[in-house]
């Protein structure tokens, strides 16, 4: 298949207008005209993925490569390097970001994994409501999520709504009308903010909130007559434990 084609129907599936203005998502690396021997989908894409795939192979990814303006390509600094090594093995590569958040992920996490029943859902900020015990609901998204551990703010020992932004969406914060916030790389003022609003929030970890990702995109790329495989990427962070 050429990479317009593969390119199209990823459009379809998510449509790529539908990226906030600061995001990057669509074709970073490639050349439309070109035939694709493979998809490779995965969280992001790293040197050890680009070396042992094969010439021609389309990576299918959530993170662009590429954010903001680059001025210049040192071929020893990230991300230069890799995209140095996917030109050389004529490799492509498109991003599906906030786009695929609003149209898949956000819904896939807060209902397939863990389980919630879906109120409401505006782009980015997936809700419902119950009851949960603190105890309970952290004991679920530690299974759930894989998380040795949790770092909570504001905790409250009975809850009634949740709402949840996979990746890092803390600046969402002033959107939620729940209980209890469920996302990514909070930082300290945010958790400062936060446990001043009584606002519950739990960092759930951006790369444990959105390595959903290449599972979901294969379900749909399966339809094509072409190979798609999955990639694990992997979590920068290492957790220590003694």
């Amino acid at each position: 298949m050429k990479l317009q084609e593969i390119y199209d129907f990823l459009d379809k599936v998510s449509p790529f207008e539908l990226q906030e203005k600061w995001d990057n998502s669509g074709l970073i690396v490639g050349d439309m005209s070109r035939e694709v021997s493979q998809i490779v989908v995965s969280l992001d894409v790293d040197s050890e993925m680009i070396e042992q795939a094969k010439e021609g192979t389309l990576f299918v990814v959530h993170h662009p490569l590429i954010f903001g303006k680059m001025t210049q390509l040192d071929f020893a600094k990230y991300p230069s390097n890799l995209i140095e090594k996917m030109i050389l093995k004529k490799q492509s590569l498109v991003a599906l970001h906030t786009n695929f958040d609003q149209t898949h992920l956000n819904q896939y996490v807060f209902e397939k994994v863990l389980g919630f029943k879906l109120e409401s859902q505006d782009p980015f900020v997936c809700t419902a409501k119950g009851k949960w015990n603190y105890k309970e609901l952290l004991n679920l998204l530690k299974e759930k999520l894989n998380l040795p551990t949790l770092k909570v703010i504001g905790k409250k020992e009975t809850i009634t709504s949740i709402s949840l932004t996979t990746g890092a969406g803390a600046s969402l914060m002033d959107e939620v009308g729940a209980d209890c916030f469920l996302t990514g790389d909070i930082k300290y003022h945010d958790a400062m903010k936060a446990m001043s609003e009584n606002l519950m929030m739990v960092d759930i970890g951006h790369y444990e909130s959105e390595k959903f990702f290449a599972e979901i995109i294969m379900d749909e790329l399966k339809v094509l007559p072409i190979l798609a495989i999955i990639a694990n990427s992997k979590n920068p962070f290492y957790t220590e434990t003694y």
